[in-house]
């Protein structure tokens, strides 16, 4: 990835685009204080290069949905090629390799039942390089996709009530059941890849006038089906490593526990599982002193936490949705 140096304009956009994801050029300069062609600049900058984008994400519990948190261990020669073809899968969201290379993490959809047991007890069961296989379902987010990372926060709090305001696609009430058409799926498909894509190529997905398009889009995320998240590599703030913790949590310090770790801007994801490592968070810091001093400091402050497990990422195969080149 090109080297990029980001200043305040990049910073604010960077912190604008989460709170908004579709967010008008000319909103986001307006909040800056800067052109909105300076604002387009800097963003298609940051989307040709790899190191931000803008994602429409499902949310799927509003949907039936099972969100599940899995574990592999494999044998060393196995771990790449699973995990890229785990990340080729619809139903991942992201996947990592762990450790010295002979784990993965992933996060999984499962519309049905059927797809769960199908991806859990037949494709990975009875793959023999895998060595072991642990599932946990995902129950709550206390920061990441929808809550957005306290790592981006740059802008004021009226700057952010400004876009906040103005947002077409705000979430506005959970509303009644949902169902989702053949075109809705098209949709979704095509912001999944771009959440920033023009009305006109997504009417042409879907076959759909642009008046149509818009008008589902704000349905869907009024119902609360759909949001947009901002995916920005770490690497392009400055933080060098990346790992992945299990904790054990007693269950009345649980809530209190991952607030907590939401206001830490080390945490970019942290949620409550099943399982016996009942939060799990990723983590991303600048170097090894400063992953150090993490630990050592600010989650060692957080008394509830009773165990804790570290490994660090040496690979992002599929974040976001998006596979990632080698």
């Amino acid at each position: 990835m090109e080297n990029i140096e980001l200043d305040e304009v990049d910073r604010g956009l960077l912190h604008a685009l989460q709170v908004d994801g579709r967010a008008s050029f000319s909103r986001v300069g307006e909040v800056l204080g800067v052109s909105d062609q300076r604002v387009a600049r800097r963003y298609r900058r940051l989307r040709a290069t790899g190191a931000a984008r803008v994602v429409g994400v499902v949310d799927g519990r509003r949907l039936g949905y099972e969100s599940w948190a899995i574990r592999l261990r494999c044998t060393p020669d196995a771990a790449v090629p699973i995990a890229e073809a785990l990340a080729r899968r619809p139903d991942t969201s992201w996947v990592t390799l762990l450790s010295g290379g002979t784990e993965i993490s992933c996060g999984t959809l499962q519309r049905t039942a059927q797809d769960r047991e199908s991806l859990l007890l037949s494709k990975l069961g009875r793959t023999n390089r895998v060595l072991s296989v642990t599932a946990h379902r995902r129950l709550h987010t206390f920061v990441g996709g929808r809550v957005g990372w306290a790592g981006l926060a740059v802008l004021s709090p009226e700057q952010v009530a400004h876009l906040e305001a103005g947002s077409a696609f705000a979430r506005r009430g959970a509303g009644g059941p949902i169902t989702l058409g053949p075109g809705d799926d098209a949709l979704l498909e095509e912001l999944s890849r771009d959440g920033r894509a023009g009305y006109a190529d997504l009417a042409a997905a879907t076959g759909w006038s642009e008046s149509t398009v818009r008008r589902r889009m704000e349905q869907l995320c009024a119902a609360g089906v759909l949001f947009f998240d901002f995916d920005v590599l770490p690497t392009l703030l400055g933080y060098g490593v990346e790992a992945q913790l299990w904790m054990s949590v007693p269950p009345a310090e649980l809530d209190a526990t991952g607030r907590a770790l939401a206001g830490h801007p080390e945490i970019a994801f942290a949620g409550a599982t099943t399982g016996p490592a009942n939060l799990t968070a990723s983590l991303v810091c600048r170097d090894d002193e400063a992953f150090y001093r993490y630990l050592t400091e600010s989650l060692g402050a957080l008394p509830a936490i009773r165990h804790l497990e570290t490994a660090p990422v040496i690979r992002t195969v599929k974040r976001a949705g998006a596979v990632l080149p080698l």
